[in-house]
């Protein structure tokens, strides 16, 4: 069966408008859920009855000040409330006896108190998804009854054995036995008159032939029909009677009379229509078929070809979860047997971590961000056989071979250097002051402050030319995507670096792989983006196969320069073990920055590192134990997607930067897809956002957009505090 539902109504029932209240509110309306938050316990019981909201949460952890238990009872009384699920949020210290007290009052599910808004919204998107859902269904399930009821057709649902299940009342005035007569029993072995047990007879005869052959006609042809007169009724009649199984698997074609034979199905009930029309007309041939796509039992879908890979010893991960919940639909019921089929739906999917954005989003300026931004280059218009004009890479000039070392910087650039470690350091007054060439005087202090030539065991002077080749590299013409904003996403990691959790998790090899990582994340970045670059045709979307075109070319073209020359290449002296480790952690950085795998990244980390640590940090006694919340940051899992999220954190750090800077870099960004929409235009390229016109596009709600989409969630889940 499959229904449409109307906006889900959420009715939050709270004392005060605390921050667990406001993270189930925002949850809402990420959610597109409609709340009505009710402070007084007066005011719910009305304003349940006027709305019948679909979820209610009642605070449950301050019984002095809000007896959630006798309101829950209060509700559940009301005859509404049948369907209604109910959540009562708990203090994280409530032992198991308070289940039983929930469950008792009528609660339908716990919600240990977490305000996050990631914990509020995936709360709500479970509850979606399971426990309303299935409240849905049972109220659908009680109309298409309440329907059956009210039809004028005589409908009976029996078993596999024949027994019966269900009559309708216009069943019972065509048998002349009511319902506590029929229900359990075979309608063969009712003692009926003669006229009846003919009709009965006929019907059963067919029944059983038709089992037998295990045909059942779906369509073009009525398995019996039979004249017949009903002597309670005292009036002649047509009697056309249809009966199609109900059983649990898919239909398979077979050939043979013109029937369908069920191979592989399960059978578990049969559904019987017989149409009464009054008068002495004809009979005429009809059908009835009766479906149910909720299945009773579990699936048994696969074929021995499949079976032999289930088998293999070597078994993904996700193998394992389909086969478990395979195995746990054998004994479930209807609605969580159906939803656990859509699970497996989902989990066949390659894009797990990847959100599907509904159609419903209406501003042009989120929608065009997440098209151009997320797209993957394999969804695109192709053909145009534009292609990028090739760039030879910037050698270094003689100019710039002078000493650089920190022991004589110029004043005003040392100035402007001072408080590099605070997070509101300004990087454009470094810029200025370097006349356009912040990332080699920033990077030398940054990389000396952590003791990377140490570390690398190279000398200050390799690292700096180091450092002004792969600033040289950058477009100074790019409005943002240059070395200015290498060096700003420099600071921000090193920030992150110096940050007590991230110390204790990251070892000297991890530092120095990501300090490097966010000096040559956009090496060479041509101020378009990877959708640009593929609709173009350009050489970089070849070589790359439209996949990660830019992040790709970003690390490997900063590898292909740092090996060019002895006297510049840092890793010269770093032992072959280590620089693999080195350079696969690089590697792995610069590509996190890519946005189509944005959530993937946001996903893991929270369900492997800020969920677990949370659960430490929550559990009984003193505190977590120091070895535990250690063995857990450090496995080489978590160390990776640690450093994934710093990057990514820093790469778009400028909207929590202050304001000025804000604005600063939201113009510059701005200016890039302007000019990308501008040469898109002039080259006849499909326009990869169109909202950035330069003569209609609002920054402010651009940016407010990229923050709500991109931004929020991913530094609530790197802060792992409350949203």
């Amino acid at each position: 069966m499959r229904f449409h539902a109307d906006q889900l109504q959420v009715l939050l029932v709270f004392v005060r408008d605390d921050s667990q209240c406001k993270g189930f509110r925002k949850a809402c309306e990420k959610a597109g859920f409609k709340y009505t938050l009710a402070l007084e316990v007066q005011a719910v019981l009305t304003c349940f009855l006027a709305a019948n909201h679909d979820i209610i949460i009642i605070d449950h952890r301050n019984p002095q000040q809000l007896d959630a238990l006798t309101l829950c009872r209060s509700i559940r009384a009301t005859k509404v409330s049948e369907n209604t699920v109910i959540v009562g949020v708990v203090c994280r210290r409530d032992g198991e006896e308070s289940v039983m007290s929930l469950i008792s009052a009528g609660f339908t599910r716990r919600y240990v108190e977490n305000p996050s808004l990631l914990a509020c919204y995936a709360e709500l998107l479970q509850l979606e998804f399971g426990e309303v859902r299935s409240q849905l269904k049972l109220r659908a399930c009680k109309s298409v009854f309440t329907a059956l009821d009210k039809s004028q057709d005589a409908i009976k649902i029996t078993s596999e054995d024949n027994y019966i299940q269900y009559v309708n009342p216009a069943f019972e005035t065509t048998v002349g036995f009511e319902s506590g007569e029929l229900l359990g029993k075979e309608l063969a072995k009712m003692p009926l008159n003669e006229k009846k047990a003919d009709l009965f007879s006929t019907k059963n005869a067919c029944m059983k032939m038709a089992k037998v052959m295990g045909a059942w006609q779906r369509t073009s042809e009525v398995l019996f029909s039979k004249q017949a007169v009903c002597v309670e009724a005292r009036c002649s009649f047509t009697m056309r009677s249809s009966k199609a199984p109900v059983s649990t698997e898919p239909w398979s074609a077979g050939r043979g009379n013109n029937a369908l034979f069920s191979t592989c199905r399960k059978i578990r009930h049969y559904v019987s229509i017989i149409r009464v029309n009054s008068g002495n007309s004809k009979a005429e041939k009809i059908t009835e078929s009766v479906h149910s796509d909720t299945p009773t039992v579990a699936s048994q879908r696969r074929h021995s070809s499949v079976a032999r890979i289930h088998s293999m010893t070597i078994e993904a991960p996700i193998t394992k979860v389909i086969n478990i919940i395979n195995a746990a639909q054998e004994n479930s019921s209807m609605p969580v047997s159906e939803a656990l089929d859509r699970v497996l739906e989902i989990l066949r999917t390659s894009e797990l971590y990847s959100p599907q954005f509904g159609a419903k989003e209406e501003d042009p300026h989120t929608k065009d961000l997440i098209g151009g931004l997320m797209y993957d280059g394999f969804r695109r218009l192709s053909g145009n056989e534009y292609t990028l004009s090739t760039k030879n890479l910037h050698q270094i000039s003689g100019s710039l071979l002078v000493s650089e070392s920190l022991h004589n910087v110029p004043r005003r650039i040392a100035e402007a250097m001072e408080n590099d470690d605070d997070w509101d350091f300004n990087i454009f007054e470094l810029e200025t002051a370097t006349q356009k060439r912040p990332l080699t005087f920033l990077g030398l202090k940054i990389f000396t402050r952590f003791g990377i030539c140490e570390f690398l065991k190279c000398s200050e002077t390799t690292l700096r030319l180091w450092l002004q080749i792969m600033e040289a590299n950058y477009h100074s013409s790019n409005p943002y995507h240059n070395s200015t904003h290498a060096a700003d996403v420099l600071h921000a990691t090193a920030y992150f670096l110096c940050q007590e959790r991230i110390k204790q998790a990251l070892d000297s090899v991890d530092e120095a792989a990501a300090l490097i990582a966010a000096t040559v994340h956009d090496l060479d970045h041509p101020g378009r983006t990877n959708l640009f670059l593929c609709n173009a045709g350009s050489a970089l979307a070849v070589l790359y196969n439209d996949c990660a075109v830019l992040e790709s070319h970003h690390a490997a073209l900063a590898f292909q320069l740092t090996a060019r020359e002895d006297r510049s290449n840092i890793f010269k002296n770093v032992e072959r073990s280590d620089y693999r480790t080195l350079r696969q952690a690089i590697i792995d950085m610069v590509l996190a920055t890519e946005m189509t795998r944005h959530f993937e990244h946001i996903n893991k980390f929270v369900n492997s590192v800020v969920k677990p640590l949370a659960e430490l940090e929550e559990s009984e006694g003193s505190g977590p134990n120091p070895r535990d919340v250690d063995t857990m940051l450090r496995s080489p899992e978590n160390r990776t997607l640690i450093k994934r999220m710093m990057i990514k954190c820093a790469d778009v750090s400028n909207p929590c930067r202050p304001l000025e800077q804000c604005i600063e870099w939201a113009a510059r960004i701005s200016e890039e897809y302007f000019s990308q929409t501008e040469e898109e235009k002039k080259l006849d390229l499909p326009v990869a956002m169109p909202a950035f016109d330069r003569n209609t596009c609002s920054i402010p709600k651009s940016q407010i957009s990229f923050i709500d989409y991109f931004v929020t969630d991913m530094y609530h889940a790197w802060d792992g505090k409350d949203s």
